[in-house]
């Protein structure tokens, strides 16, 4: 059975980490579900990579937090936040791939 991201997560954000990193923050509704998540590896750097089109090489991290039934995951922005032709300042707009994710536990 396919599970959407969206459907057992309370937030799902993207962020600036510096002018040159986006940070993407998963706070799941469940300590049952973060539990079954982090065990599968639902999330990991090679997920992330095909979310994004990009390398797995440009994941700069992927790290789970218990007490906060969350995961984090950074990745090289693909451009500097403010360059010229960039369209997300803030880089609060570059969830959406992670809300379409599903998976298979």
């Amino acid at each position: 059975m396919k599970i959407a991201l969206r459907e057992v997560a309370s937030v799902i954000r993207s962020k600036n980490a510096g002018p040159f990193e986006l940070t993407f923050d998963v706070i799941l509704k469940t300590d049952d579900m973060f539990k079954k998540m982090r065990e599968a590896d639902v999330i990991n750097k090679k997920t992330v990579a095909a979310l994004y089109c990009i390398e797995e090489s440009d994941v700069i991290s992927v790290v789970w937090f218990p007490s906060a039934k969350a995961v984090k995951a950074t990745i090289v922005r693909p451009m500097a936040s403010g360059a010229l032709g960039e369209r997300d300042v803030y880089g609060a707009q570059q969830h959406a791939p992670l809300m379409n994710f599903c998976f298979e536990l």
